[in-house]
């Protein structure tokens, strides 16, 4: 089992910033990449952002040059550094974990952008 602890989420104007934590525990060894998906009202769940222990990262195409993902493997946390943004990136963000055949879930963070 994993579990996953997030933080940072929060109220901000359009065109600032904010940055997300995410802290595992747990069969940390069983995981590997980690990253956010995010979940605006009445929209599918969507991937924003992933981080491989090598360091390997995806971003959703909505966010690039914007969101920046990084690791500490030593600590077993992620980071979601979000700047720029719009009110369209209001939603709740769910930190994820893969430990292949499962996916592990934060417990989500709610960021909400006033215009």
């Amino acid at each position: 089992q994993v579990q996953l602890v997030e933080s940072g989420g929060g109220l901000v104007q359009t065109g600032g910033s904010l940055r997300l934590s995410c802290a595992a525990s747990g069969n940390i060894f069983s995981i590997g990449p980690m990253g956010w998906y995010r979940q605006a009202p009445g929209k599918q769940r969507e991937l924003v952002a992933e981080i491989t222990r090598g360091g390997s990262t995806n971003y959703a195409d909505s966010v690039k040059g914007r969101f920046t993902i990084s690791g500490d493997n030593a600590k077993s946390t992620v980071y979601l550094q979000m700047n720029s943004l719009s009110p369209e990136d209001t939603a709740v963000y769910y930190c994820h974990a893969r430990a292949p055949p499962y996916i592990y879930w934060g417990q989500g963070t709610q960021v909400t952008v006033s215009s």
